[in-house]
């Protein structure tokens, strides 16, 4: 290692525990026993290069700079995630194409039997031979799935996934889906398909990233008509995020009347600024400690038994 190399190590080292140490002083003053963050990506290294390589182009769907905060090793970002206090969290993985899915699956069900705190996370894709995997993804032990309308390009309601979510819905596995349309609308993006899969699967656990954005209060709808509807805060009420796709302030009391079907998310490791940033940017909202010890954890802990019985 060069000089200059171990200077940037140690720089990095000193820059974790001063993270560590703002994440520890918020959940001192909040009462938090620990975090539950549904929504951080762990993917097979070669994916995740890809992922960053996006990211560092300002891709089509990002269309800005966004510089990634945790480009570690795999090690070294599960480490980091256990320090400031994650009990639970997720390796939110997503095919952009048929063939793919049931690989991540396999690698994510070995990422989750080496990592036990990571809740086990698998995907899905409108493809031939979706319901055999998806059903072996369940009975096997999968515990939250990925669906991404943005990147995948298709529609929640093609028919190859009909008895996919009845499926799910039945299991009380919940879904992770980014549906909305930031940072960037796709064709099957926004609220009006999502309206229309759960008028036919009323009962799915579904998770919706970002809060919807920025179709934030169109989701709340949503969240309000369907009792098993939840949201993620991932990105949400971040100064990055608020910058093009500001939460309308008149809706924050909806925030306090969902507080139980919110939450915590952070996009962990491909967010633009630290780790804090997202959970100060919770606390600045002004909803109380009762309401971000809901959503930073007991939520969470409640849909996933954590309290009940560990992972």
């Amino acid at each position: 290692m060069s000089g200059h190399e171990g200077e940037e190590r140690d720089e990095g080292e000193e820059r974790d525990a001063g993270e560590v140490e703002a994440v520890g002083r918020f959940r001192e003053r909040t009462g938090l026993p620990g975090l539950v963050d549904v929504h951080t990506h762990f993917m097979p290294e070669r994916v995740l290069k890809k992922v960053w390589a996006y990211f560092d182009a300002a891709g089509p769907l990002i269309g800005r700079e966004w510089p990634i905060s945790y480009r570690r090793e795999e090690d070294e970002r599960v480490a980091l995630l256990r320090a400031f206090g994650a009990r639970a969290y997720t390796s939110m993985l997503y095919p952009h194409k048929p063939g793919m899915a049931e690989w991540l699956n396999g690698w994510a069900a070995a990422f989750a039997a080496r990592t036990p705190d990571c809740l086990r996370t698998a995907t899905l894709f409108p493809e031939d031979g979706v319901e055999a995997y998806v059903r072996e993804a369940v009975e096997g032990g999968a515990r939250i799935f990925k669906s991404h309308l943005q990147v995948g390009a298709y529609d929640p309601n093609d028919e190859r996934l009909d008895r996919v979510w009845g499926l799910l819905a039945e299991a009380a596995v919940p879904v992770v889906m980014h549906c909305g349309s930031g940072p960037a609308p796709g064709k099957y993006t926004g609220p009006e398909p999502v309206g229309r899969l759960l008028a036919r699967h009323p009962g799915l656990r579904l998770i919706v990233a970002h809060l919807g954005m920025p179709e934030y209060v169109d989701f709340l709808d949503l969240a309000e008509r369907y009792a098993e509807v939840r949201l993620d805060t991932t990105m949400a009420f971040t100064d990055f995020s608020e910058a093009f796709a500001p939460f309308p302030r008149e809706a924050r009391a909806r925030l306090a009347d969902l507080g139980d079907r919110i939450l915590l998310g952070t996009d962990f490791p491909n967010i633009p600024y630290p780790y804090i940033h997202q959970l100060e940017a919770l606390e600045r909202l002004g909803l109380g400690d009762a309401w971000l010890r809901a959503v930073c954890y007991e939520n969470g802990a409640r849909l996933f038994g954590i309290a009940d019985r560990g992972l």
